[in-house]
């Protein structure tokens, strides 16, 4: 608690510091319409029910009902945009950030879902229709059902018709303080568009000897339906992106498993959680591993452990999110140069607030959010 609150202090006088910063991101390359569903328990009349709390009494009912068959309700509550870019870049446009968007937003039109958000871009290179997903929430996760034949269209040569030419795209990634690729796993050509930019366009981007080398993360959201060799591909692609990047593979304690195994990563100590963190850094050579359990966060960066514990929130409003909101504010602190656990806080507090309103939070919004958890903690 005496940390929790020693490091709610230090965010504020950092953040405090930088209200007018002048960030610059890139971002791609998903987009979803995404349908938020409460699954129903009992149902007392027309307007009120209870929902199934939990993915696990959910599995229940579900395999209780095998072999006899069962009829479960939904309630659509909110239909918004979704996706592991446009939500990371929704965040990030609230606090400030400027933001250009490769991505799938709807063609010829932006899809209404993304209107706001796209008008707010300094740019934004749509390459196909949004996909579409159901988002089953429960107080201890979700279940994401989705629909994403449209990713078929986002390719390498899509990206560099959209943005111009292959000196487009170089000129691009060149300005950006940050890239962020968001759903690899939902899209089956990114490894194809990685070894494009590694081969075509990292020639063409030039090294500035002014500033150090802006960030990459990657976000593989979920690998788990992805081959073991499409698995590897990825990890050796990400890994080459540090010739001009300090590049940073963000996870969920699952994908960080995941991860773990495919890189034949074994942990035994009592701290499992950090050894694991430690040598999957270590597997993957990178400048950084970011990890987001339930209640905490930690990483890796450079070879040194950190971790901060997040406020958790026992009765979430909305889940789907949190982890792009968490990478939102990790992603500015390190950009503004805030220190790692200063980073490492701004991700679990725009983390935390993101799942107690249902939207991401302005600069404003997330330093009246910190003060408040002071007086709380």
């Amino acid at each position: 608690m005496k940390e929790m609150k020693e490091n709610l202090r230090n965010l504020l006088i950092a953040l405090g510091n930088h209200k007018n910063h002048n960030t610059f991101m890139v971002i791609g390359m998903d987009g979803f319409v995404d349908e938020i569903i409460h699954v129903v328990d009992k149902r007392q009349n027309l307007d009120q029910y209870t929902r199934i709390p939990t993915l696990d009494a959910f599995g229940n009912r579900i395999s209780c009902a095998a072999g006899l068959s069962t009829n479960l309700e939904i309630v659509p509550v909110q239909t918004k945009l979704g996706g592991n870019g446009p939500i990371l870049s929704n965040a990030l446009l609230s606090y400030g950030t400027k933001v250009t968007y490769i991505g799938a937003l709807g063609i010829p039109d932006i899809h209404p879902a993304f209107g706001d958000m796209a008008n707010k871009m300094e740019q934004v290179y749509s390459l196909c229709e949004p996909a579409r997903s159901e988002a089953l929430e429960f107080g201890d996760g979700k279940l994401m059902l989705n629909m994403v034949t449209p990713f078929n269209n986002i390719t390498w040569e899509s990206v560099k018709s959209a943005i111009g030419n292959v000196g487009d795209v170089a000129s691009l990634f060149s300005k950006c303080d940050l890239v962020g690729f968001g759903n690899w796993t939902a899209i089956s050509h990114m490894n194809s568009i990685w070894r494009g930019l590694l081969e075509e366009a990292f020639p063409l981007m030039s090294d500035s000897m002014s500033k150090e080398k802006p960030f990459a993360l990657f976000d593989l959201a979920d690998p788990e339906k992805r081959s073991y060799e499409d698995i590897i591909a990825a990890i050796e692609l990400i890994k080459q992106f540090e010739e001009k990047f300090r590049v940073i593979l963000g996870l969920n304690e699952k994908e960080l498993n995941i991860i773990a195994d495919v890189l034949d990563v074994v942990s035994t100590g009592r701290n499992n959680l950090r050894e694991k963190v430690m040598k999957t850094f270590s597997a993957l050579g990178i400048f950084g591993v970011v990890v987001h359990p339930l209640k905490e966060a930690c990483c890796c960066i450079e070879g040194e452990f950190f971790r901060v514990e997040g406020p958790y929130c026992e009765k979430p409003i909305l889940t789907t999110g949190a982890g792009d909101n968490f990478n939102a504010g990790f992603c500015l602190g390190l950009v503004l140069n805030l220190g790692v656990v200063n980073a490492l806080t701004l991700g679990v507090c725009s983390s935390g607030y993101y799942v107690r309103n249902a939207k991401a939070p302005t600069y404003e919004e997330i330093m009246d959010f910190v003060k408040q958890l002071l007086l709380d903690t």
